[in-house]
């Protein structure tokens, strides 16, 4: 396996862990505290993974013309995401509305990381050097690291958010 391949097999890697986190998620009901220690660990393993690809994969790719508009894109979903993440924290676990909101972020998210694995993570692979590699490797796992344990869950409504 390339040295590419396993950039983007690690990033998956962890959108495997998510995936399974959110169908566990969906298997609980009311305001338990199984849901409330999933839904902790998801926005932790979603906020951390999030800020460590940024930090390895798109700011490699953002220095890349041919993937600025990929990057972008994939970014200001990061942030959607986590928009909502927040709004689902605000909002009652044991309320109908929490799991309309959960079920919509579990298309979205899941839409965005097959996207990532489909469609960027291919395109990308293309514009990758040793030095790009490097970079990665170095960050990645750093970063997840430290994100992850400085993530928190952040009660806030959509409607609140600040632009």
């Amino acid at each position: 396996m390339s040295d590419t391949q396993k950039i983007f097999e690690r990033l998956k890697q962890d959108h495997d862990k998510h995936r399974d986190l959110l169908d566990r998620l969906l298997e609980t009901s009311g305001d338990t505290s199984e849901r409330e220690n999933l839904f902790t660990e998801l926005t932790k393993e979603l906020k951390g993974h999030a800020a460590a690809e940024e930090q390895a994969l798109y700011s490699t790719m953002l220095r890349k013309p041919p993937t600025t508009d990929d990057t972008r894109h994939s970014v200001a979903e990061h942030h959607e995401l986590d928009e909502a993440l927040n709004d689902l924290a605000a909002t009652d676990m044991s309320s109908g509305a929490w799991l309309t909101k959960f079920k919509t972020f579990d298309h979205d998210y899941r839409h965005h990381i097959e996207e990532e694995e489909e469609d960027h993570f291919p395109e990308f692979a293309k514009y990758l050097d040793d030095d790009d590699m490097k970079h990665m490797r170095s960050v990645f796992e750093r970063r997840k690291k430290d994100e992850k344990a400085d993530a928190e869950v952040t009660p806030e409504k959509k409607e609140e958010a600040k632009e």
